[in-house]
């Protein structure tokens, strides 16, 4: 018989356990609470509003940019973690002296492939090599390749916070960007040494700017060091400078690249290919050159003239000279005769630099930007260095750098090499046409090298002598088959010759080798697919001095010299001190007798001893001199 329980006890029991679930979960709910903030406190990341606060200055692109008061950050995208970029370094703005002259705003001072990898809680910035691989990436080897080859940490950045959907990871750039990281500094260890450099001074550097754009981000950096013999301003003890580091996403997939053929002048890059199936780490050699690729390939494969789908453009710098602007665009723009020849119309373009209300973000710094910088330096140079993907050898950007003084440099040489036979040249007054058409010609040699091409000294080589007296002859063929080489001026040419032309040109070498690194080979994937074409366009000039390329390198032989022309040294170097001689009777009726001091008059007397010094040299080098004929085995002759 069951035991009867009383309603009040019924009613008891059910309020007990009632109270029990309520606090049951209750105590769930505290320990869910204490587990949260514990795990919040074990956590080395902060929640994102709490790093990028609503007052933070965004700027979106590659990465986004925040500032926040002070403090700088970048939200890196998880996507591009472990993705290869550039990061080049080059100085924006410059005291006086610094580097003895040749150093300027513009200049370079490093390039580096970099990638962005997490480490645990870190983001580590690493420098990568690619002078040492296995192209084929599925190959065994290729492990070994990357454990022997371990690649540097730059710098490592404590991971401050996740986005809202944990896709991009945020780290604070203020100190990496405000201190004196080696490998993106603006100065040298050489520079260091030279003016006695103790150290940054942290309390007057500081971050300028930083800007993301959609491939790339900029950063300026205005940066003081303490220097006991700084090159000027010396009673300060500093040197001053600002320092712009740009950082670019590479391609993807890396530009086809093209193997190099000595016979062919082009600068190049090499790599070590451990996955080769020679006996042996395989050296491959690309040449440089820009990404040229036709709009419509069918039009192209038929023969016909396209455009790129991205052509080369050069900026002029804001601070070039108005009187200037115009032969430096024809400089660049003579090129679009030679890239005719490769197949592409309109390869490269000349444009004035816009306006900072029509591009208030525009910078001559800027990796998207080639520019042809003019300086305001007495440095007498012009030189035209690029910058490329050590993968490929694709050229991403270059700068053309004109030093102010180059001019006087040419009008004093125009002077003494041409006055002889050249009456327009026998003054300190050069008509400013006459100077326009000297710059034109050396914009577009600097511009040349900027494409890919060294000097080729063996390009005046390719004329005799006595076609430099010959009007019609250099009206149409100019002072060498190419304008790469170092020949400035006829020389040769004698008082009483007619209708001579004593400035460089471009020639038809520039044509043959701006074909040969840049027409599109159709139907071809790899490098070595290529080499077939490659060698017919050159067998097809194969002995014809017009087309032969002489490398710098090989001062014993006679035909690569520099600054000579003509295919027999003595005879033309002949002919040249016949002029200078005529130049120095006469030099003083043309320089001090019209200003009435002697200063440009010692000047030159100094430059007419250099010049006669080379003619001798040209000569010297007969003796015990080798011939240099770069062939294939294929090819006959020595």
């Amino acid at each position: 018989m069951k035991k009867m329980i009383p309603l009040s006890a019924v009613l008891a029991m059910t309020l007990m356990l009632s109270s029990c679930k309520t606090t049951q979960k209750s105590i769930d709910q505290a320990n869910k609470e204490i587990t949260q903030e514990n795990s919040k406190k074990k956590s080395k990341f902060k929640d994102y509003d709490k790093v990028i606060t609503k007052d933070a200055l965004t700027d979106d692109g590659l990465f986004k940019t925040h500032q926040v008061g002070q403090d700088y950050f970048y939200e890196i995208p998880n996507r591009l973690l472990d993705t290869d970029m550039l990061w080049v370094t080059r100085i924006a703005q410059i005291p006086s002296n610094l580097g003895g002259g040749y150093m300027n705003a513009g200049s370079k001072t490093n390039q580096q492939v970099v990638s962005w990898e997490r480490f645990q809680n870190k983001i580590l910035l690493k420098v990568k090599s690619y002078s040492e691989v296995a192209l084929d990436t599925t190959a065994a080897i290729n492990s070994s390749v990357k454990v022997n080859n371990y690649e540097p940490t730059m710098y490592a950045f404590d991971i401050m916070a996740f986005d809202a959907d944990s896709t991009a990871t945020v780290i604070e750039v203020t100190k990496f960007l405000s201190t004196d990281v080696p490998s993106i500094s603006g100065l040298s260890p050489r520079l260091r040494k030279l003016y006695k450099v103790r150290g940054l001074d942290k309390d007057r550097s500081f971050i300028n700017s930083v800007k993301s754009f959609p491939e790339n981000i900029e950063v300026k950096q205005d940066v003081t060091f303490t220097a006991s013999e700084p090159p000027s301003n010396g009673s300060l003890g500093s040197i001053s400078m600002q320092v712009n580091q740009s950082m670019i996403l590479l391609p993807k997939e890396p530009m086809q690249p093209r193997l190099y053929d000595p016979r062919v002048g082009f600068f190049t890059v090499n790599q070590i290919d451990y996955s080769s199936t020679a006996l042996k780490a395989d050296k491959k050699t690309y040449i440089r050159r820009w990404r040229l690729e036709p709009k419509d390939p069918e039009a192209y494969a038929r023969g016909e003239l396209v455009e790129p789908v991205k052509p080369i453009i050069y900026y002029l710098d804001p601070g070039t000279p108005e009187s200037l602007k115009e032969y430096i665009k024809q400089g660049i723009e003579d090129w679009q005769k030679p890239f005719e020849t490769a197949g592409f119309k309109n390869a490269i373009i000349a444009r004035d630099a816009p306006t900072l209300k029509e591009d208030p973000e525009f910078s001559p710094e800027d990796i998207r930007y080639s520019v042809v910088r003019y300086v305001a330096s007495t440095t007498r140079n012009a030189v035209g260095p690029s910058v490329s993907d050590p993968r490929s050898g694709e050229i991403i950007e270059s700068d053309i750098i004109w030093y102010h003084n180059h001019l006087r440099s040419y009008r004093n040489r125009y002077l003494l090499e041409t006055g002889a036979a050249n009456p327009s040249a026998r003054t300190l007054d050069t008509e400013s046409e006459e100077i326009g058409e000297m710059m034109r010609q050396v914009i577009a040699h600097e511009v040349g090298h900027a494409l890919g091409f060294p000097h080729n000294m063996a390009a005046s080589y390719a004329y005799d002598v006595e076609d430099y007296r010959n009007g019609d002859f250099t009206q149409k063929n100019g002072i060498a088959a190419s304008l790469m080489d170092y020949a400035r001026y006829n020389y040769i040419a004698q008082p009483g010759d007619e209708n001579i032309r004593f400035v460089r040109q471009m020639g038809p070498y520039d044509h043959y080798a701006t074909n040969w690194g840049y027409r599109v080979i159709p139907n071809t994937s790899s490098p070595e697919q290529e080499t077939t074409v490659l060698n017919g366009w050159i067998m097809e000039k194969a002995g014809d001095p017009n087309y032969k390329f002489g490398r710098q390198s090989s001062r014993f032989d006679p035909q690569s010299q520099t600054e000579a022309i003509g295919n027999n040294p003595i005879k033309a170097s002949t002919y040249g001190i016949k002029n200078l001689k005529y130049v120095a009777q006469n030099l003083p009726e043309w320089t001090s007798e019209q200003t009435n001091n002697y200063d440009d008059l010692q000047e030159l007397y100094g430059e007419l001893l250099g010049v006669y010094s080379r003619y001798v040299g040209h000569v010297v080098t007969n003796v015990g001199g080798v011939y240099e004929d770069l062939k294939k085995p294929t090819q006959a002759g020595t």
